[in-house]
């Protein structure tokens, strides 16, 4: 398939964001919009392909969160089994972190292990960063000076800035090289603003559902626990694990032949819903859409040619506190709902299965770790 500024780009507009009022949503990226997962998979693949046949000895691939957790794991699949993935997080762990800034998030603060991260560096001659887009590359330039500053061996390390979308300008891309990082991508667009577009269309805040349909959920226990790419894993491994334990969940559901089938991920727990739609997709046929939760507020219109048209706030899976949404829901007799949360859900899962219902959705399935 052939990727262009028609097929992945549309323009939405935020909500509360002073920084910048417009969202680029690719419609292939199973985050806001629901999509077949084996485009979605097939785009991310093909960057990761680009890029080893480029940087074939890359042995360190970093994704950002939260759009693009399952770009850079799927990415990973075209390196060696060897090759350490890791994602940035907002999620609250202990341990060691590198801090840095996000440029025009609504959650600018990010975090990267830095457990085992000297020895990761080392190990490769360069080092891939991972984004869904990239428009100025001063996110790039606050972790690669972040981590640079922090190990002293990245500063002889080559640093690649890939993503789905560029839109770097000229005098962007030259700040970037002088920090070392060279662009890679799929599609290059040009660098214009697009806030006067976004302010073209009259939107709308998601809201929370207030009569509460409560669905009847069948919760699947994984039989082990998803392998955290928040702290780093091999490529091989990760994939094999991802595969296997996704593979074992859908032989529990036992899904007909031909289902009409919604997989959800779950914030930062994008890759393995994804995986999971792939193989229903393969063994079963039918209509798989895959997309997750957010933590963007991105307002929604009836504008036909405005991208998000419906949306619900949720009480998140890995922090009840904490505000999350859901959009573009479609009535489908299966649902699977994929996290990596170990925490108590009752009130994120609640929500969800609330909207689920509120537009017509049948079956509901909900996949989480197993208990300790």
């Amino acid at each position: 398939m052939e990727y262009t500024v028609q097929n992945i780009l549309k323009i939405a507009k935020r909500i509360n964001n002073t920084k910048r009022n417009y969202l680029l949503v690719n419609p292939l990226q199973a985050k806001h919009i629901p999509v077949a997962p084996k485009k979605s998979l097939g785009m991310m693949r093909t960057l990761g392909k680009s890029l080893a046949a480029k940087y074939p000895d890359t042995g360190l691939v970093i994704g950002f969160a939260e759009t693009a957790t399952a770009i850079g794991a799927a990415v990973c699949e075209s390196f060696s089994d060897e090759c350490v993935y890791i994602h940035t997080t907002r999620e609250n762990f202990a341990g060691n972190f590198v801090y840095f800034s996000e440029e025009h998030s609504h959650a600018a603060e990010q975090k990267l292990c830095a457990e085992g991260l000297s020895e990761f560096i080392k190990s490769t001659p360069q080092i891939i960063l991972i984004d869904d887009e990239i428009s100025t590359g001063k996110t790039l330039i606050n972790i690669v000076n972040c981590l640079k500053n922090r190990f002293p061996e990245a500063e002889e390390k080559k640093f690649i800035a890939a993503s789905i979308i560029n839109r770097v300008s000229p005098e962007n891309e030259e700040r970037l090289r002088e920090n070392g990082i060279t662009s890679e991508y799929l599609v290059k667009i040009e660098s214009d603003d697009f806030s006067e577009e976004a302010e073209k269309f009259s939107v709308r805040e998601a809201e929370k559902i207030t009569e509460k349909i409560q669905p009847e959920v069948e919760i699947i226990r994984l039989k082990e626990k998803l392998p955290d790419a928040r702290k780093g894993v091999k490529a091989g491994y990760y994939k094999q694990k991802i595969y296997e334990i996704m593979a074992s969940a859908e032989d529990s559901l036992k899904l007909p032949k031909n289902a009409d089938l919604l997989v959800l991920g779950t914030e930062e727990c994008m890759y393995p819903s994804l995986i999971f739609g792939e193989i229903s997709e393969e063994r079963n046929g039918g209509c798989v859409l895959c997309h997750s939760t957010t933590r963007s507020p991105i307002g929604i219109s009836d504008n036909e040619n405005y991208p998000i048209n419906s949306g619900v706030k949720l009480r998140s899976f890995y922090d009840d506190s904490r505000e999350t949404f859901i959009y573009d829901l479609a009535p489908h007799d299966f649902v699977v709902i994929i996290s990596d949360s170990d925490g108590d859900i009752s009130a994120g899962l609640g929500d969800l299965a609330a909207a689920l219902a509120d537009c017509g959705c049948g079956k509901i399935f909900a996949v989480f770790p197993k208990k300790d």
